[in-house]
């Protein structure tokens, strides 16, 4: 098809609404499901190719519905952008396990809620690529982003077994790792800071709490590239399971490469002598 059909999460604004509005402007179809889905009508506008739903992704039932009203609208879902989600910051002993399990609600089981109410319809038509939105912090964890870094590292998990899973089956899966870029994360309409502070993480956490204030709409990345950039990732014939967006994100990931080349290097008599030796094998 020389036009696609999307179906983006969290489209009310930052990244899913630059790439539900760059997909519109080419022409391909978009589904952009949000909460407030009138936010989406006032940022785009009505669209003939624009179907906006009210969607939370924390509701696997809903997610259900909303993936059979794109497929009634426009017949098929050629890309699933399960972008919605929201930061935590603060120590990991911080957070409360009420704060814990709301992140883990919207980050992981509501990505896992689309997956599955979209992926029937992939599966039937045998194409489709499902790109996940992680972090740098799904990648390398940071303090102060420990439990909201956990939520990516499970985002990144699951994108590789879903990749092979899938493969077979025609359809596509990346997961996508961006840094810093110049949306509102950094807000507190989609940043969450733990209600605990302790003195000890002063130094750590507190200095990343300062830092992150200080770098709010100053970061690095380009949200309008990085939208592009989603836009020929989806065009890919052959995507990668993984790509890195933005200049840090690049580097944290070369850094963190060394890092546990060294550290393999360092311990690894000690890993290889676990294993039973040669007259045990045969035996």
């Amino acid at each position: 098809m020389a036009n696609k059909v999307w179906f983006i999460t969290g489209a009310s604004r930052g990244f899913g609404l630059l790439i539900a509005r760059d997909a519109l402007a080419r022409g391909d179809a978009v589904v952009a499901a949000a909460r407030n889905p009138q936010a989406i009508v006032d940022a785009l506008g009505v669209h003939p190719k624009l179907l906006a739903l009210q969607l939370d992704v924390t509701k696997e039932a809903a997610a259900v519905v909303a993936a059979h009203a794109a497929i009634e609208r426009f017949g098929r879902i050629d890309v699933l952008v399960n972008n919605a989600g929201y930061g935590i910051l603060g120590a990991v002993e911080e957070t409360s396990a009420d704060e814990v399990r709301r992140n883990y609600d919207t980050n992981v089981f509501g990505l896992l809620n689309v997956s599955r109410a979209v992926l029937p319809h992939m599966r039937r038509q045998r194409s489709g690529h499902v790109i996940n939105i992680s972090s740098l912090g799904g990648y390398q964890a940071y303090h102060g982003w420990g439990v909201y870094g956990s939520t990516k590292f499970a985002v990144e998990g699951l994108s590789e077994a879903m990749a092979q899973e899938l493969a077979p089956l025609g359809v596509h899966v990346t997961v996508v790792e961006p840094g810093f870029f110049r949306t509102d994360f950094l807000d507190a309409a989609s940043l969450v800071e733990t209600q605990a502070r302790i003195e000890d993480y002063q130094d750590t956490v507190g200095a990343m709490r300062e830092f992150a204030a200080g770098a709010n709409h100053a970061q690095p990345g380009d949200p309008a590239k990085l939208a592009r950039a989603m836009l020929k990732l989806a065009d890919a014939a052959q995507p990668p399971l993984r790509l890195q967006l933005g200049s840090d994100a690049v580097a944290r990931a070369y850094a963190k490469h060394q890092q546990v080349e060294r550290e393999l290097a360092q311990w690894k008599e000690l890993a290889l002598s676990t294993d039973f030796e040669p007259a045990q094998l045969v035996a």
